[in-house]
C-alpha cells in the first residue's frame, strides 16, 4: 500500500534539490541510493559526459518474479526547466506551492516521486510483478537529451509509461506532436538614418514582412507555430544589419509539419529576395511524433490501473508537447504518458496537490500488479 506520508516526504526533498538541465547529480545520487536499497542493479550511462552535464541518465533494473510477464519500463526526468534555487515551498490544505521567486519544479518531480513510492509500495506486498526497469533521465527539457542519449540494447522492456505530463492525474496521453524548430538569420545593409538611409536594407523590416506573410498561430486542429524571438539591432540611428529570428512549428500530422516548416522558410526567402536582403535558414527536428491506439494493451492496462486507484474514469487524450515518450516510440518502444495531477505549470502559481501525487503513486503500483497476472 503506498505510504502518503513517505510520499510527501519524497516529494519535498526531490523538490528541495536544485537540478536545472545538465545538473541532476544530486537527485541522481539520492535516487541510485534509494533504488539499490529496494534492490535494483543500477548504472549510469555517458549522457552527462556528452551533454557537459555532471552526471549521466540513472538506469535501473530489477528482475520479475511473474515468469512470463514481459519487462516494463518506467521512465521520468530528474531536470527542472530551470533553476529553483532559493526555493521555498509553502504547504496549505495539502497543497504545495512556490515562493514568488521560483518555480516549484513539479515537472518532473512528481513523476520521479510517483515511480519511486509507487514501486516501493508493490514491493512492500509482495505480489508477482515483471522484470521492472526504470530510466530516470537527464536534459528533457533542453530537448529530450538525455533519452535520446539511451542505448536501447541496454533495455529490455518492450511497453513503456512516462510518468511527465499534470492534470488529470491517471490522465493517458496517447499522441503528441513533431516539433520543428527553426532560426533565420536575417542579412540587410547597415546605413547612417540621418545621413543615407536610403543605402540602408533593414533586417528587421524583412523580418517584420517575413512574419506578416507566415500563417501563424493554430493552423488547424493538428497543427500551431510561432515566432517567439527576434533579436536585432545595434543603434536606434543605424538601419539594422542583421536580425535573428527564432520559432516552431508542431503538427500531430508529419505532412502538415512539413507543410508548415516550408511556409515558414519561404516567407522569409521571399522577404528577403524582395528587400535586397539575404537569410540563412535552420530547422532541427527536435522530436517526432507518436500515436498509440487506444485500444492498445499498453493503454488498457493504464485505464484500469487507474480506476484501481480510485479515478472513475480515466482521461485518453492527445497533448501538444514533447516528452522522453517521443524518443522512446520512435525507437520502437511503445509508450504513453501518465498524468500526476500539477497545475499552471512553468506559471506563478505552479501548483501540485500531494493527493495527486500519492493516486499517481498508486497507478505506478497497480501497473506493475495488472503487468504481473499479464494484463
Amino acid at each position: 500500500m503506498v505510504d502518503a506520508a513517505r510520499v510527501r516526504g519524497t516529494l519535498l526533498r526531490l523538490l528541495n534539490m536544485d537540478t536545472p538541465s545538465g545538473r541532476e547529480g544530486i537527485a541522481a545520487d539520492f535516487l541510485e541510493g534509494e533504488l539499490r536499497g529496494m534492490g535494483f542493479l543500477t548504472w549510469r550511462d555517458d549522457a552527462g559526459e556528452v551533454l557537459g552535464g555532471d552526471t549521466g541518465n540513472l538506469l535501473a533494473r530489477l528482475e520479475g518474479t511473474a515468469p512470463h510477464a514481459p519487462p516494463l519500463l518506467l521512465n521520468a526526468h530528474m531536470d527542472t526547466v530551470v533553476s529553483t534555487a532559493g526555493l521555498v515551498i509553502r504547504e496549505e490544505d495539502g497543497i504545495l506551492r512556490a515562493s514568488a521567486a521560483t518555480l516549484l519544479g513539479v515537472d518532473d518531480k512528481c513523476g520521479v516521486t510517483a515511480i519511486l513510492e509507487g514501486v516501493r509500495a508493490a514491493l512492500d506486498e509482495g505480489f508477482p510483478r515483471p522484470t521492472l526497469e526504470i530510466a530516470f533521465t537527464v536534459c528533457e527539457e533542453t530537448g529530450l537529451w538525455g533519452a535520446k542519449r539511451l542505448d536501447p540494447g541496454t533495455l529490455a522492456a518492450r511497453q513503456a509509461y512516462a510518468f511527465d505530463t499534470g492534470k488529470p492525474v491517471g490522465g493517458i496521453v496517447v499522441a503528441t506532436p513533431s516539433h520543428n524548430n527553426l532560426a533565420f538569420t536575417v542579412r540587410g545593409m547597415a546605413a547612417h538614418v540621418g545621413m543615407a538611409p536610403e543605402r540602408g536594407i533593414s533586417a528587421i523590416r524583412i523580418a517584420a514582412d517575413a512574419i506578416l506573410r507566415m500563417p501563424l498561430g493554430r493552423i488547424d486542429e493538428e497543427t500551431t507555430a510561432n515566432i517567439g524571438v527576434i533579436e536585432g539591432g545595434t543603434a536606434d540611428n543605424i538601419v539594422p544589419d542583421r536580425v535573428e529570428c527564432r520559432g516552431e512549428a508542431r503538427s500531430h500530422s508529419e505532412e502538415k509539419v512539413e507543410r508548415q516548416t516550408r511556409a515558414m522558410v519561404d516567407a522569409f526567402q521571399a522577404a528577403a529576395q524582395a528587400a535586397g536582403g539575404r537569410v540563412e535558414a535552420r530547422v532541427e527536428r527536435l522530436y517526432t511524433r507518436f500515436s498509440v491506439e487506444r485500444g492498445h494493451p499498453l493503454v488498457r492496462r493504464a485505464v484500469e490501473a487507474g480506476r484501481r486507484a480510485g479515478i472513475a474514469d480515466p482521461v485518453i487524450r492527445a497533448a501538444g508537447g514533447g516528452s522522453d515518450a517521443n524518443v522512446l516510440n520512435l525507437r520502437g518502444l511503445p509508450t504513453v504518458v501518465v498524468g500526476l495531477g500539477y497545475e499552471n505549470l512553468f506559471g506563478a502559481d505552479e501548483r501540485v496537490a500531494l493527493a495527486d501525487v500519492t493516486q499517481a503513486s498508486r497507478i505506478v503500483a497497480e501497473l506493475l500488479r495488472l503487468a504481473g497476472m499479464g494484463q
